[in-house]
């Protein structure tokens, strides 16, 4: 077997240089080629001396992302998946990165996020030392099922010795695997949590230990909060490591642990991100860094520009907004985090599960899960879609009780961005899928639409009345998708992107 390993290390190595002579830019292929000769690569591949793993349904690959930035800040080069895919592929090319042609290792530590649905192929081999799971919630009911046997695959899988970083808010995950150690974070109670469920999914009432009914003292969303058994001792876990006194307006954050309080920089004003920001802080505590040290840092990292940034155009901006098709818990945070932004809105949206149609039996289950009553709000100016995918999103938002009159639909994704009323101090959203196909699209038309705010702007009025945009020219050819770095050039390639 060893030779067997031996000759899919050295062709999945050389299968790197062949593809960057053909340009191509696949995440995941020499790990395939590796896999495919070798079953037990995984087994036999050198390995850093400390493994940190993030894993959990949404925010793995944002915190991931900044425990990167912030070791690197530390002076500690890690290997990562960053630039590719999460599942047993993904995980077995960052690792064949990492070594040697004699697979003698280079790194010291490794980051790595990893598929929760992955886990039975991950584990066995690859044991981290320390593992942050940010939440369990649903997510593809394809794919994942419920997130109950998401936690149950973790809990088979995940090897004892490996500590935990768990949300204490997240009832869903916080009592995985008992006999592991662990530490907790979360956020304390904030202005806008409420006692009673404002979301559609509502995944925990009955307590797991007794069945009996949970009391929650709040809710921040879902079943992310903090409750307890009306009749037995089960309830939310004392936090090791909190976020409290959260203060948006001045971008700070009290972080209290258990022998210090320290005021600290938020990172990001999306509360998903300040999860992700004292998960990170918890972990980095752990290693040995002190608060003084982290805080010296803190303020120079940022979260991933792919997922929620934006352009400015005069008094307008453009959001390039990365949902999640599929993923109703994940999308209805995306909803949330829009409306609660100031001023006027309109909405393009590009998540059309481009893959799904493809490779597998369409399921709009998802979308009756998703909060889009969420966006029924006076703000919220209009909102096009499009394909056959929009009609299923016209539907929806008929049935949230959306006017008919602020609903767009048109059939191709390039007359999308002509539909939109081009007014002073807009903020247009283009919301787009993790699928390959739909990032592309979304980052495409984002761009296009900039460029087609910049050429108007002249044409603006004193007036209230929307400048008109009918003549609009064609998009570009290419506008924007060459410097996505992921391929959508095909259904075909999106679809296997995003059964993975």
């Amino acid at each position: 077997m060893k030779f067997r390993f031996f000759i899919a290390l050295i062709m999945a190595k050389l299968s790197i240089p062949a593809l960057k002579l053909t340009g191509h830019n696949a995440t995941d292929f020499p790990g395939k080629v590796a896999l495919k000769i070798c079953p037990d690569f995984l087994k036999y591949v050198a390995k850093p001396e400390k493994i940190i793993a993030v894993t959990g349904t949404n925010g793995k690959t944002s915190t991931a992302n900044l425990i990167i930035d912030m070791l690197k800040r530390f002076g500690v080069t890690t290997l990562n998946n960053s630039r590719g895919s999460n599942i047993n592929t993904g995980i077995s090319t960052a690792l064949l990165n990492g070594v040697s042609i004699l697979n003698k290792e280079k790194y010291d530590t490794a980051v790595l996020e990893m598929d929760e649905r992955s886990a039975a192929r991950l584990f066995p081999h690859v044991r981290p030392d320390y593992m942050i799971v940010t939440n369990l919630s649903r997510d593809s009911i394809m794919r994942n099922a419920h997130p109950e046997y998401i936690r149950w695959l973790l809990e088979k899988y995940v090897p004892e010795k490996t500590k935990l970083i768990l949300n204490a808010d997240d009832l869903m995950s916080c009592y995985m695997l008992p006999n592991n150690e662990r530490v907790y974070f979360g956020i304390e109670q904030l202005a806008t949590d409420t006692v009673k469920c404002r979301n559609l999914i509502d995944d925990l009432q009955i307590c797991p230990k007794c069945d009996h009914k949970l009391k929650y003292e709040y809710r921040r969303y879902s079943n992310v909060g903090r409750a307890h058994c009306v009749n037995c001792d089960f309830g939310s876990p004392k936090y090791d490591y909190s976020a409290a006194n959260v203060d948006y307006d001045s971008m700070k954050f009290t972080l209290r642990g258990p022998d210090f309080e320290i005021e600290l920089p938020i990172i990001d004003d999306r509360l998903v991100n300040l999860y992700n920001e004292t998960a990170l802080i918890t972990l980095l505590l752990q290693l040995g860094y002190t608060i003084d040290e982290i805080k010296a840092q803190l303020g120079t990292v940022e979260v991933v520009k792919t997922r929620f940034n934006h352009e400015t155009v005069g008094s307008m901006k453009v959001y390039n907004v990365l949902g999640k098709g599929l993923n109703a818990f994940a999308e209805s945070r995306v909803y949330e985090t829009i409306v609660a932004q100031p001023g006027d809105k309109e909405l393009i949206m590009f998540i059309n599960d481009l893959g799904m149609a493809a490779h597998w039996s369409e399921n709009v289950s998802w979308i009756y899960d998703t909060d889009f009553e969420t966006l029924n709000v006076d703000s919220i100016k209009k909102i096009v879609v499009f394909g056959d995918r929009g009609l299923d999103y016209r539907l929806r938002m008929l049935f949230a009780g959306i006017p008919e009159e602020k609903i767009v639909h048109v059939m191709k994704a390039d007359d999308a961005i002509k539909q939109v009323d081009i007014q002073p101090d807009m903020n247009y959203y283009v919301l787009y899928g993790a699928d390959p196909g739909s990032f592309a699209l979304g980052n495409k038309q984002a761009k296009a639409l900039a460029a087609m705010l910049r050429e108007k702007t002249a044409k603006l009025v004193e007036t209230d009345e929307p400048v008109e945009t009918a003549e609009e020219e064609p998009v570009p050819e290419g506008s924007g998708a060459d410097e996505v770095q992921i391929e959508a050039e095909t259904v075909e390639k999106a679809g296997e992107e995003a059964q993975s």
